[in-house]
Parts: C-alpha cells; structure tokens; sequence
C-alpha cells in the first residue's frame, strides 16, 4: 500500500480524541475536516457534539480550522455557527492548498493535525504536506454520489490499514 495512504492514527470518532493528544503531540492547530467528520453530510448547522468537542479544544488553547472540500455557502453558515475558522474548496487530495494554508498561518507541518473520515482525500491531502492526520469512521452512511465512490477505494484500503496495523489507534501513541 502507498504510503500516502496509511493515516498516523486511527479513531473511530473525533470526540473520543482528547485535548491532551494534541497537546502532547505539539499541535497548535487542529484541521478538521466537516462532512462525516464533525458532523453527517446531511446535516447543516452544528449538533451538540461538536460544540462540546470545540469548548475543550478551544478551552486547552487549540486552533481549530475546518478544512473542506464542499461550497463556501455551506461551510462558512456551520463554521461561523460552530464559532471556528474555515476554509473551503481545500482541493484534497491534492497537498498545495493545504501546504499554501500552513505557509499563510506561519505553521510547521508539525504544529498541525488534520482530522478527518476519508483516506481518499484527507490522508493524502495530509500525507502530502506533511502533516500527520487521525483518520475516523464516517458518522453516518448517507454521502453524496462522489465520496460513495470513493469508498469503493477506502473501504479495502481500511480494513488492509487495519489488518496490517499500519496505524495505531489514537490511544496507542505516546509521544
């Protein structure tokens, strides 16, 4: 399996993953992905999860920026009602938009971690610009026609990451 394909750690959601995992790790910057990852594709304005997953983040003196690859109009509205920085069509999988965003922010690879649900885009997005990424379980199985098509490549590509254990669950890692 390509190597830009293996995640640095595995959990089944973003909110079983405390502040102080990124704080141990050195992570000034969470980069979060939105559809699946905070919240199901379906779903517009922010569910209580991920508010309280924000105050103790934001409470451990983290930065959290959404990354995504949807519309403007729809990350901003959630963004700005979950109280975040956003960016939008973040072009994932490919590495310069995010290697552009560190570089704007005056951000090290390493400050950063990127959070998300799809190998596809998000780990290699991550992989590519050196930054490490805890790849998640999708929230929910309803998803727009494109990503279901990614996952026809995810899916064997997970089970094989987890198989091999390429990457460890988040709780294994112990800077």
């Amino acid at each position: 399996m390509r190597r830009r394909c293996i995640p640095f750690a595995l959990a089944e959601t973003i909110f079983e993953i405390p502040a102080s995992f990124y704080q141990s790790l050195g992570v000034k910057a969470v980069l979060v992905d939105l559809d699946n990852t905070l919240d199901p594709y379906v779903v517009s304005d922010p569910t209580e999860s991920p508010k309280k997953w924000k105050e103790a983040l934001l409470g451990a003196g983290l930065r959290i920026v959404i990354l995504s690859n949807n519309s403007g109009k729809r990350v901003s509205r959630y963004a700005t009602e979950l109280g975040v920085e956003h960016r939008c069509f973040m072009k994932k999988p490919f590495s310069g938009p995010l290697k552009r965003f560190l570089a704007q922010e005056n951000l090290k690879p390493g400050e950063a971690i990127l959070v998300g649900d799809q190998i596809m885009t998000d780990v290699q997005a991550a992989n590519g610009a050196g930054v490490r990424c805890v790849l998640t379980e999708p929230l929910d199985p309803r998803e727009p026609p494109w990503t279901k098509f990614n996952r026809l490549f995810d899916r064997p590509k997970r089970k094989k990451i987890k198989a091999k254990g390429l990457a460890p669950d988040w709780k294994e890692i112990v800077p």
